[in-house]
């Protein structure tokens, strides 16, 4: 088996990379973030504090996540209800971020993350891949960029959506997000001892894609 960690930061471009990447080289894409987001989805939806660790908890047992890959395309079902459009909101992602400091939240998805890498070949990235889900993953990267080009990035992506979002906004939520993550007592973000750290604040995503395809090339 192959597995490939690429963790870091909101707005580092991972999912994007990750699924290039993986394409390319036939490899199934797993965006783990999608899995809290499911979790924090959840719990906004059933009206709980997504800080309040107890409440969210109270909800895990009622709480059915699965994954449908429909061309290489990874689907995130909660119960029978795909919702892979409205985990992709802010609101969401904040609330994602709160869920993914509790251990029972962390717990709850960590067997689905493993077995899945498990019984494939895959890129699978997150915030804690290289570090705690696949530490003896094959590769490891650390994807980053300044909190002011991953801002503007995010910005142009909802422009070309259609959506207008501010700037100074988007970088003050990009930086709150890196300090919450960061932080947190349980899998804090951070690099693998052996992660590649790749700074893309000004590098294109053909390079980054490039730089990552190469690794992949030295061991296949």
């Amino acid at each position: 088996m192959l597995n490939v960690a690429i963790d870091g930061p909101a707005g580092a471009g991972k999912s994007s990379v990750a699924r290039e990447v993986a394409a390319r080289h036939g490899l199934l894409y797993l965006d783990t973030g999608a899995l809290y987001r499911a979790v924090g989805l959840r719990a906004l939806e059933s009206g709980a504090d997504t800080r309040d660790e107890a409440a969210v908890e109270a909800l895990l047992p009622g709480t059915d996540i699965s994954l449908r890959f429909v061309e290489g395309e990874q689907r995130v079902l909660l119960g029978d209800r795909d919702v892979s459009e409205d985990i992709r909101t802010q609101p969401v992602a904040m609330a994602a971020s709160d869920v993914s400091a509790m251990p029972a939240v962390r717990s709850f998805l960590l067997e689905l993350q493993r077995s899945i890498a498990a019984k494939n070949n895959c890129v699978m990235d997150g915030r804690d891949i290289g570090t705690v889900i696949l530490p003896d993953a094959d590769i490891k990267i650390f994807l980053t960029a300044s909190a002011e080009e991953r801002a503007a990035r995010r910005v142009r992506q909802l422009a070309e959506k259609g959506k207008e979002a501010d700037y100074a906004t988007v970088v003050e939520e990009i930086k709150r997000r890196d300090e919450q993550d960061s932080t947190r007592e349980i899998a804090p973000l951070k690099p693998a001892p052996d992660a590649c750290v790749i700074d893309s604040t000004n590098m294109t995503f053909e390079q980054v894609v490039a730089l990552i395809s190469g690794m992949i090339g030295e061991l296949v």
